[in-house]
């Protein structure tokens, strides 16, 4: 965002006197251009990166870090940054910029493995970084998409980084299988592993560089970058900062979901400035240890539905069987459907099953909680009108009701 776009945003959110100037910039999800306070860091993976400078391809890296280090961050505004800076119009990135040059080629690409369900999306993600020309969505075959990217990387001197980021998720792509489905072009590529852990099999003399959890003062710069550019100004005190940034312990992801739960409340109670009470409730909405936001709404639109369903309804000391009525209740999906759903993100820990006392001799019930930020995903995720609108149903099978 450049500076006269700053202004607009501000004075037209004064004009109408509101809180939120750029809910963008809040949000969890939403990365920046530099992450702010990680300069040590941005110089280490530059550092392993730093034979493509010279035209060869780095050996693999682990990029590793507990939550809320802003691993995922780094790494993109990385390969932003070579691709912007080095790039042809392309997208490529070489050591030279002479049209026709025989000089080595290099793209720098950001695989999300927590939105790469199949191999043909992850042939289309690499795609999409390499190839001049659109790559199709639908239409072909993973072997003729996979022939492209052969083709894309055939030349001698054509290569690229491939970083896959949420490795070590549930239900995300992992490093193996990405190294796996790039053996066609193992040559011409090389990868970097994105997440809390390195790896299996990861040797001790392969290079990883250690992201560490923020100092208070490095996450109060953060928060204050942050509520700087995406709130009214005075929104805000620097003490509540400084509050904020210790109870995260650390944590951005934690920090920035209250933040953005806070400018939630303060806009719909109408007020000018974010309090006490605001915060209180937003940090007591994130869970301790909890989940990513962005894994959650990197989730199918239907998995989803369930989950705004269960933040809508009132779901203390209710069973799941109960619950999954009264969340069907609300959408196109049958009670049966939102119940298999609800165990499904149980048992990845999207939710978290709470037992229940037990009223006879059968199974022990159980009621489900939220381990996700919930104020923060009622705002970012599609409405239910955009959703139901679209008629999409994403489970591949009956479940929506007739």
């Amino acid at each position: 965002m450049d500076l006269q776009e700053r202004i607009a945003r501000r004075r037209s959110a004064r004009q109408g006197r509101e809180i939120v100037v750029d809910r963008d910039y809040l949000s969890p999800v939403v990365h920046p251009g530099e992450p702010v306070g990680r300069g040590p860091v941005l110089e280490q993976v530059l550092d392993a990166l730093e034979p493509v400078f010279d035209g060869e391809l780095p050996p693999p890296v682990a990029v590793v870090g507990p939550a809320g280090t802003g691993t995922s961050a780094i790494v993109t505004a990385i390969f932003d940054a070579l691709n912007e800076r080095l790039g042809e119009s392309t997208g490529t990135i070489g050591t030279t910029t002479r049209a026709g040059s025989g000089e080595p080629t290099t793209w720098f690409v950001y695989v999300d493995g927590r939105r790469v369900e199949s191999a043909f999306a992850f042939y289309r993600a690499v795609l999409s970084v390499l190839s001049p020309d659109p790559v199709p969505e639908r239409g072909v075959g993973t072997d003729d998409i996979r022939d492209r990217l052969r083709d894309c990387l055939g030349h001698p001197s054509h290569r690229a980084v491939v970083a896959v980021d949420h490795h070590d998720e549930p239900d995300t792509l992992s490093y193996a299988r990405g190294r796996e489905l790039l053996e066609p072009v193992a040559d011409h590529v090389s990868t970097v592993a994105v997440g809390r852990t390195v790896p299996e099999d990861w040797t001790d003399d392969q290079p990883t560089v250690p992201v560490p959890p923020y100092r208070r003062h490095e996450l109060v710069d953060v928060i204050t970058e942050r509520a700087s550019t995406g709130l009214a100004a005075g929104a805000l005190d620097h003490e509540s900062i400084r509050e904020l940034a210790g109870w995260a312990d650390g944590n951005a992801h934690d920090a920035l979901a209250a933040l953005f739960g806070a400018a939630v409340l303060a806009s719909a109670d109408g007020s000018e400035r974010i309090d006490a009470t605001h915060l209180e409730r937003a940090r007591a909405d994130v869970p301790e240890d909890g989940v990513h936001l962005d894994r959650v709404l990197a989730l199918p639109e239907t998995r989803q539905r369930v989950l705004r369903g269960l933040v809508a309804v009132d779901a203390t000391d209710r069973p799941i069987r109960e619950l999954a009525t009264s969340i069907a209740d609300r959408s196109s999906l049958t009670a049966g459907t939102v119940k298999r759903f609800l165990y499904e993100l149980a048992d990845s820990g999207i939710v978290e099953r709470i037992p229940l006392e037990a009223s006879g001799s059968g199974r022990r019930p159980s009621a489900v909680v939220p381990r996700f930020p919930t104020i923060a995903f009622r705002a970012l995720s599609p409405s239910a009108d955009e959703t139901e609108a679209s008629g999409a149903d994403e489970t591949g099978e009956s479940g929506t009701k007739s």
